[in-house]
């Protein structure tokens, strides 16, 4: 007769195991949701904001530490719903600034960075090489540009901007002098010219330190031979 090895323990039965596992994804879930808990007050501000400025509201009820209790804190949303008219309306004139250089054989280019609407327009065809005075065509064709954007009344700055070419002359040392002078210039123009409110205008010289294409082709160096007219979407 064979003798049957007595079990030290017996087997669980076959449920426990299925239990064991459901106790272990509880666990892991439970702990999700704690992790998910810990708020992020930055993060939570800035999903928030973005939230208020989808609707084009200007406020929210909440106060931090409680529950809401329908106190109305201001969150600055810097006039968002006013920003998103004036861009619309701006970009209308962008365009159509942009058809009127294109048809003077003039490169140019808009758009928005940030809180401000930028109109690009190459310079070639508006200042004589390492020059700043303006040619009589390009001081018309300012003269539009200005007309287009005078209604608004916005703060606009004006940008100059060069290639990488180094320049040395008694007047411009250096294309930081160059790019200063020749948004001057220009803004003399808005100014002198056509009336924009002087406390609207600045003038910001770059050099060669921002540029939007490669300064390797003359292609490209061209590009970066430009005036920038920086309209600022708030009054």
């Amino acid at each position: 007769m064979a003798y049957k090895k007595k079990e030290e323990c017996p087997k669980p039965p076959a449920w426990l195991t299925s239990f064991g596992d459901l106790m272990s994804l509880l666990l892991t879930f439970f702990i999700l949701l704690y992790s998910m808990s810990i708020i992020s007050l930055e993060k939570f501000y800035q999903v928030l904001k973005g939230i208020v400025s989808a609707f084009g509201a200007q406020s929210v009820v909440f106060e931090e530490g409680t529950m809401p209790e329908g106190r109305r804190i201001e969150i600055p949303m810097e006039n968002f719903h006013f920003r998103k008219i004036k861009y619309k309306e701006l970009k209308k004139v962008a365009q159509e600034i942009k058809a009127e250089m294109s048809k003077r054989g003039i490169w140019s280019d808009y758009a928005l960075t940030g809180e401000c609407l930028r109109i690009r327009v190459n310079t070639d065809k508006f200042f004589p090489p390492g020059e700043d005075t303006l040619m009589k065509e390009a001081k018309g064709l300012i003269l539009g540009l200005c007309y287009k954007l005078k209604p608004y009344a916005l703060p606009v700055d004006i940008e100059g901007h060069t290639d990488n070419r180094p320049i040395s002359t008694p007047r411009f040392p250096s294309n930081w002098e160059l790019s200063m002078a020749r948004a001057i210039s220009v803004i003399e123009v808005f100014e002198k010219e056509c009336g924009y409110p002087s406390d609207k205008l600045s003038a910001l010289g770059y050099a060669d330190t921002k540029p939007i294409a490669s300064n390797d082709t003359p292609q490209g160096r061209q590009k970066n031979r430009r005036v920038e007219f920086c309209v600022k979407l708030l009054p």
